[in-house]
């Protein structure tokens, strides 16, 4: 009989011998004992689910936890007590979450509050893939905002389902408890960087998850032994009852250690969190995903300031708003940083609050903001852009019209400057409502008192060396920091001409607030600009004082204003400055001169020198054309192209790298078995004792048969394994093993050699005439690995 056949012919009847290994049986459940498991284990989901609970602080979120829970519990009952595969299991839970899922996890889309509705349905089977990122791209808490309840309804009711089934129906219950900690989990992940009660929600899921592991420790081991109690009295003949004192007395004792053991961990974890808990928040998924709305996408607000001072914007209606009191500011945008070239909403170079923008779910708590309620209702007329007017702090907001839901899903907030942006812009005829707080003000005789708050913005760079000559002459011979403060914004205003330079009746004053326009504005004879270099101005003074500093641009409502609509246009634009302070927060203040008259710069300058008449008298000089856009005013050099070439390089070692990185990924599994076999070969060769070295050889020709396939009897003695592959080389070497086994001779250290030698060959011999992907099996199958049951047998 050849090899091949006989190795056929080996697992054939090894196949048919092979005896039938018990099936672990798994003890029928009283309807009592399965209803206290499905409570206990409610209890121990809804601990777990604390952690989701700061995500929606809404008593929708608890009637979701309490559906979830009921409906996954009867699911896991029936399946349990009319034996149901998972497949059903399955069905059910599917069919549970679209009949349930409208009503508890997109409630606005449920009819009559309870009935799905096919655009709940909808957003109930979008929100399955792609309400996970909104729900960390947006504000907490959420409450049931659009569909960002299916996270938690997805979470919940399969976990509940899965685990209970687990815990009723496998034989390893403690399974049971991965569901509860990947709720937990998830909702930490998912959740705020401020943790709620983390010692005391972890501790109690800990406590309840142990206490249940014990039950059902104690419950498996009574029920073993009333197993074995059964058994002998039916062997012995009797007919007694088993005696259970024993049983109550190790479960008295279990559960005492346990409860001891829990009260002395929880003391160790509260003294350890306290003394060695982290100094700062947490981090969580929010802290990693891109926001959708980026400011630094956008060129800065201020930059477009003379835009507003031209035609037609100038003296056409920009935004009607109702409900204004006097001095209160409708807020464009907030700019904090500045780089030497302009003021922008945030920075890409530093990960501030203030470039941080969320969407609002339901409303901002402002609760701890002094200062006075206002409601406020805004019709857009001819402004345009993605940056939303508001004023204050806002709470919530409301759009009106056709368009309402579209304009609610696409605005974003921060909170930090009160800075609100619509992304993809705002347009004539858009209408909202929108309640906030106005924090309170200092009044004028209060600013010298004031002293830097503890605020932080980005440090400016590029701030001209003729402003800090400036703010020294302001604030020379003047105390206190808030009283330097108020020096420097009345220099400003006592030095300073306001002209937008866009008209032939005004003098030259070019647009722009870079370095180089700032360091012009106090170096020409007169100090000659407008609103945007003297908010930026005063900005980088306050914040050279010391205080955190940021602009502001938006509209100044009139004085006397007494909550009546008020109509703004272009030219009502202004630009102020907020300084954070010890006792106020920030104070918004203004720092722009009042309009006057500007001298003519050929007399007051002493340096002019006056030119003679000439016949011919020149053209008048124009005044600059305006400009809607700060010009660059910093250039940098375009970096020289590399060579074709390299790119081509570049690009192929790329590709190769990433055909690498997968081909490693794949290959991986495969290596690492090849690895371990052969780790396991050298030391069986290089053991000390010639004896274990031929036993070794034995063991490795062996393991080889079993990876190509070939299947010796159980408890195959080495004959009947050489018998199995076939051949007089398996044969005889079978013989030598064993005469080194059992001889009384002392080995040889040549024989241990030949020994391996033959069994290299005999290993090249089992590979020939198969095909490469034979080869390639064989050489990965773990067969070897996972042990043989006859193996003890044959190296008798």
């Amino acid at each position: 009989m050849s090899a091949p056949a006989a190795g056929i012919a080996a697992r054939r009847t090894a196949s048919e011998a092979q005896p039938l290994r018990p099936r672990r049986s798994r003890p029928r459940v009283s309807a009592g004992f399965a209803l206290a498991q499905a409570l206990a284990f409610a209890v121990i989901m809804a601990i777990a689910c604390v952690t989701l609970w700061p995500v929606y602080v809404s008593v929708d979120f608890v009637v979701l936890v309490v559906v979830s829970l009921v409906v996954g519990a009867a699911i896991a009952l029936a399946g349990t007590f009319l034996r149901l595969s998972s497949f059903w299991l399955l069905l059910a839970t599917v069919v549970a979450f679209g009949l349930f899922g409208v009503a508890v996890a997109v409630p606005s889309q449920a009819q009559y509050g309870v009935l799905p509705t096919v655009d709940g349905l909808r957003e109930l089977v979008q929100g399955v893939a792609l309400s996970w990122k909104q729900l960390v791209t947006i504000t907490l808490p959420v409450g049931s905002y659009q569909a960002l309840l299916v996270p938690a309804f997805v979470l919940v009711l399969p976990g509940t389902v899965i685990g209970l089934s687990t815990a009723l129906r496998s034989s390893r219950a403690e399974l049971a408890l991965v569901p509860p900690v990947v709720v937990f989990v998830a909702g930490i992940i998912l959740g705020s960087s401020q943790a709620l009660l983390p010692i005391v929600t972890g501790l109690a899921l800990l406590a309840a998850s142990v206490l249940w592991l014990v039950w059902w420790r104690l419950r498996r081991r009574r029920l073993a032994i009333d197993r074995l109690t059964r058994s002998t009295l039916r062997a012995t003949g009797a007919s007694a009852n088993p005696h259970r004192s024993g049983n109550r007395a190790v479960a008295r004792r279990a559960l005492g250690g346990t409860l001891a053991t829990l009260a002395i961990a929880s003391l160790v974890a509260i003294a350890a969190a306290t003394v060695l808990g982290p100094a700062g928040a947490r981090w969580v998924a929010r802290d990693a995903v891109v926001k959708p709305f980026d400011p630094r996408d956008y060129v800065s607000p201020l930059s477009g300031f003379r835009a507003y001072e031209q035609k037609p914007r100038v003296d056409s209606p920009q935004l009607t708003v109702t409900g204004l009191s006097s001095g209160d500011f409708v807020r464009i945008a907030t700019l904090d940083t500045y780089d030497g070239v302009d003021y922008s909403v945030g920075s890409a170079r530093a990960s501030g609050d203030s470039g941080t923008f969320t969407r609002v779910p339901t409303s901002f708590d402002q609760s701890k903001v002094r200062g006075s309620q206002a409601s406020i209702q805004v019709t857009v007329d001819g402004y345009d852009g993605v940056w939303l007017p508001t004023v204050g702090k806002l709470e919530t907001i409301d759009f009106a019209g056709g368009n309402a839901a579209n304009l609610r899903d696409a605005f974003f907030y921060n909170d930090t400057t009160g800075t609100a942006a619509v992304v993809g812009g705002v347009s004539k005829g858009v209408s909202y409502s929108l309640t906030s707080v106005v924090p309170r003000q200092p009044s004028k005789a209060q600013l010298e008192a004031l002293t830097p708050g503890s605020e932080t913005v980005p440090t400016p760079t590029g701030v001209p060396a003729t402003l800090k000559s400036a703010l020294a002459d302001y604030v020379n011979g003047v105390t206190g920091q808030g009283a330097r403060l108020q020096a420097a914004l009345d220099g400003l205003k006592k030095n300073g001409y306001v002209s937008h330079g866009v008209s032939k009746n005004e003098p030259v004053s070019r647009s722009g607030h870079g370095e180089e326009r700032l360091s012009q504005l106090f170096t020409d004879p007169l100090m000659i600009g407008d609103a945007e270099q003297y908010s930026a101005s005063a900005a980088l003074m306050a914040d050279q004082l010391g205080f955190p500093a940021r602009v502001v641009l938006g509209f100044q409502a009139k004085r006397g204003a007494d909550g009546s609509p008020e109509s703004f246009v272009g030219s009502d634009i202004t630009a102020v400055i907020e300084v954070d302070t010890a006792q106020y927060g920030w104070v918004t203040l203004d720092p722009n001169p009042t309009p006057r008259k500007i001298p003519d710069t050929t007399k007051t300058d002493p340096n002019k020198v006056s030119q003679p008449q000439s016949v011919v008298q020149p053209p008048p000089q124009e005044a600059d054309p305006p400009n809607d856009q700060t010009q660059p005013q910093s250039k940098q050099d375009t970096p020289a192209l590399p060579p074709a070439w390299i790119a081509i390089v570049l690009t192929i070692v790329k590709i190769g790298g990433w055909v690498l990185l997968v081909a490693g990924i794949i290959m991986a599994p495969f290596l690492a078995i090849v690895g371990v076999k052969a780790s396991r070969r050298r030391r069986r060769r290089r053991a000390r004792d010639p004896s274990r070295r031929i036993t070794g050889g034995w063991q490795e020709f062996q393991d080889s048969v079993l990876d190509h396939g070939v299947t010796p009897p159980p408890s195959a003695t080495r004959t009947e394994v050489a018998g199995a592959v076939g051949g007089s080389r398996p044969a005889v070497l079978a013989r030598v093993v064993d005469r080194s086994v059992f001889a009384p001779e002392t080995v040889d250290e040549g024989d241990a050699d030949r020994v391996w030698k033959a069994v290299g060959e005999m290993r090249t011999q089992l590979d020939s005439g198969l095909t490469r992907w034979q080869r390639f099996v064989a050489a990965v199958s773990t067969r070897s690995l996972r042990g043989y049951h006859g193996r003890k047998a044959s190296n008798r």
